[in-house]
């Protein structure tokens, strides 16, 4: 998001954005005290949830200017972005939504493009009682009745700083292989929302897909990455 607002800006023809975050005492201590890890494989919008499994990688892209791409291959095109905090607590995001909700609804509005259009969406889905719940339901807050989705948590654990870029990967795969990728896992929806997610690798038309990742203290963004 920042790499494509200098751009737009003015301030930059080109940026290489992305992440990358590995195991650490520190951080597996850090999770544990907040009684969020699982102890078995996460599942991901299943009501039996019992948290995250955390992962390590790294992912980068390079995002560039129209003008200036020439006869560079692009994989797809960032359309929508938009950030958005709810501020309810250090470490959960409020029942309603908020924070989810206003990031994807940016997002939307961004990309110039209305709910119905978006054919899949990488939900953060963590596992965890609160970010799925929360998440499901700003989801049907926006869409009404979502998108297909799904979670690669459950296939990667919870790459922390390197986890939007990595989804961001995802989404855009999505696009340029017309397919979408299962959330492991996953027995009964949530009963409180009664969302099933994607539960099968699939070949299907993919246009536009919205990739979410929700923070501590409730910070929210969402992007959209179209099919070129």
């Amino acid at each position: 998001m920042y790499g494509a607002m200098l751009m737009q800006q003015g301030y930059a023809k080109r940026a290489i954005v992305g992440g990358t975050d590995s195991l650490a005492k520190f951080t597996i201590n850090g999770f544990n005290a907040l009684h969020i890890l699982s102890p078995h494989n996460c599942t991901p919008f299943d009501e039996g949830r019992q948290g995250l499994n955390l992962g390590e990688g790294a992912a980068f892209l390079i995002l560039e200017r129209e003008e200036d791409i020439r006869d560079k291959k692009v994989y797809a095109e960032l359309t929508g972005y938009s950030n958005a905090n709810d501020a309810y607590h250090p470490s959960s995001l409020s029942d309603q939504g908020d924070g989810p909700y206003l990031s994807m609804e940016g997002a939307l509005q961004a990309a110039k493009l209305l709910p119905g259009q978006i054919d899949f969406i990488n939900a953060h889905g963590t596992g965890t009682e609160n970010n799925d719940l929360v998440e499901s339901t700003a989801m049907i807050r926006l869409f009404k009745t979502p998108p297909a989705f799904a979670s690669t948590k459950a296939n990667i654990g919870h790459t922390l700083g390197a986890a939007g870029a990595i989804e961001a990967v995802y989404s855009i795969l999505s696009l340029v292989n017309q397919e979408v990728y299962p959330n492991l896992h996953y027995t009964n929806p949530i009963a409180a929302t009664g969302l099933t997610p994607v539960l099968a690798y699939k070949k299907m038309p993919v246009n536009h897909v919205m990739s979410n990742s929700f923070g501590f203290g409730g910070n929210c963004s969402s992007l959209v990455f179209s099919k070129v």
